[in-house]
């Protein structure tokens, strides 16, 4: 498991992970080809994770959009999360937004408010 870094294009997100630090990062653009096949890894990487997480994990969000197929990984990514929820675990997210991209704000609240975990909405 150990660390996942995928770097970003103009049309998919750079992703780094550290199973070691409790740490995830999405951030940029997710418009890939096929999202299914592109967020595999981070999904693949989040089931093993929750098997020996840390106490803390700490997942930042900062996407500029998304499409609906990203979007929809995106949730997969939080279900395999799930047990992150029980303690003694924490896990906590930040989501980053443009101060003016009500859209982006809404989709935190929303992922929010399906996945039960606590987002912390972050303008910027």
């Amino acid at each position: 498991m150990g660390k996942l870094d995928i770097p970003g294009t103009p049309k998919t997100p750079s992703i780094r992970s550290d199973a070691d630090q409790g740490f995830v990062e999405m951030k940029g653009r997710a418009h890939p080809e096929n999202a299914k096949e592109f967020f595999m890894p981070l999904i693949e990487w989040a089931s093993e994770y929750v098997k020996d997480p840390k106490e803390k994990t700490i997942i930042n969000i900062d996407l500029e959009h998304f499409n609906t197929s990203s979007s929809k990984c995106i949730l997969d990514f939080f279900k395999q999360l799930e047990p992150l929820k029980k303690a003694p675990n924490e896990c906590i997210v930040n989501w980053y937004y443009e101060d003016d991209d009500e859209e982006l704000l809404e989709a935190g609240e929303t992922y929010e408010a399906i996945t039960g975990f606590k987002f912390k909405l972050i303008g910027k």
